[in-house]
């Protein structure tokens, strides 16, 4: 499942979102890549540091998701991925120039999951229908390591349905709500005991038609007669975590739910017929939340698992704290 070594994962994710290792994986690293798709603007007139600034080589941004003119769900944060570390003496003048607008006031914090990436979310999920926008203008703003913006980046996207997906390890099944309507409650198996599921809410990062899985390049086994070798490309996959965790159908478990409970390697299954409907209803930032595994809730960073962070923590990796957005 997977085309490089390094987290546990199977594939290697293209588009418009976090880059990693995609295939259901029982371990490994819990971090997150940061590719999330290119930051996108033009550069102003003026592309070079301000005059009041020491030249220096530019500080940039890798990325910036959501992508301008996406629509994405109501658990999506906007996440600015920096090409070089940013000084936690710097990061307060680094927030303060990257602006989160939004047609419907939200308070909100950014969050730093790492050196180099920063997350804005919401205090609870974006009401449906919101537009929201950033304006990241890093034109002569310091990065506390000697470097200097040179431009600004400007992302518009919109919130669209209220998807949710709500599953129960112990009780096999998956339930699907739409702007609080139930659509479907669907059968589902979770990981085993000895390659449990995260628990937590954990966004949709992106879906792929198809996606090759394999266990021996996420470090799970190489032995073509171990019973956890797995050489396949499976269809329907919902991708929930660098780490590679994804809502899928297998062959190994066509028929899931409580009376199968064949457990997985982290992953969800669906049969055939349920993972193609989910396909078709969900879209990056729908939370799928997930409990009743023995396993801890991912880290934010992991994906975009922002909201398994609880909101006073949230804050304490922040510099400029809650604030609200601007009006569009």
């Amino acid at each position: 499942m997977v085309r490089r070594k390094g987290s546990i994962g199977i594939a290697l994710v293209t588009g418009a979102v976090l880059v990693g290792v995609s295939a259901c994986g029982g371990g490994g690293s819990d971090k997150a890549s940061g590719d999330d798709g290119k930051a996108s603007g033009k550069p102003n007139a003026s592309a070079s540091p301000s005059p009041t600034k020491p030249a220096g080589p530019p500080m940039l941004l890798e990325t910036i998701t959501p992508q301008t003119g996406t629509t994405v769900g109501v658990a999506m944060p906007v996440s600015v991925v920096f090409t070089n570390p940013v000084a936690k003496k710097a990061r307060a003048a680094v927030e303060k120039h990257m602006k989160v607008s939004a047609s419907q006031p939200v308070a909100g914090a950014w969050h730093w999951l790492t050196d180099k990436r920063a997350d804005w979310r919401p205090k609870e999920y974006w009401p449906s229908g919101t537009t929201v926008k950033i304006d990241a203008d890093m034109k002569g703003i310091s990065n506390g390591n000697g470097r200097y913006g040179v431009r600004n980046y400007t992302h518009t996207f919109k919130i669209g349905d209220d998807v949710r997906a709500d599953v129960s390890v112990t009780g096999h099944t998956m339930k699907v709500t739409r702007n609080g309507k139930a659509l479907r409650t669907l059968s589902i198996n979770a990981g085993s005991p000895q390659y449990p599921t995260w628990n937590g809410t954990l966004a949709v990062i992106d879906k792929q038609e198809k996606v090759h899985m394999n266990s021996c390049t996420v470090g799970i086994s190489c032995d073509k007669g171990s019973p956890n070798y797995y050489d396949l490309t499976l269809p329907w996959d919902v991708h929930l975590t660098q780490s590679g965790t994804y809502v899928h159908y297998s062959t190994g478990d066509p028929n899931p739910g409580s009376g199968s409970a064949r457990g997985s390697h982290g992953c969800v299954h669906l049969s055939m017929s349920d993972a193609k409907w989910f396909y078709s209803q969900v879209k990056q930032g729908d939370p799928v939340t997930i409990t009743g595994s023995t396993r801890a809730k991912a880290s934010p960073e992991n994906g975009y698992a922002d909201f398994n962070v609880g909101w006073d923590e949230w804050l304490a990796g922040s510099a400029s704290g809650e604030g609200t957005t601007a009006t569009l």
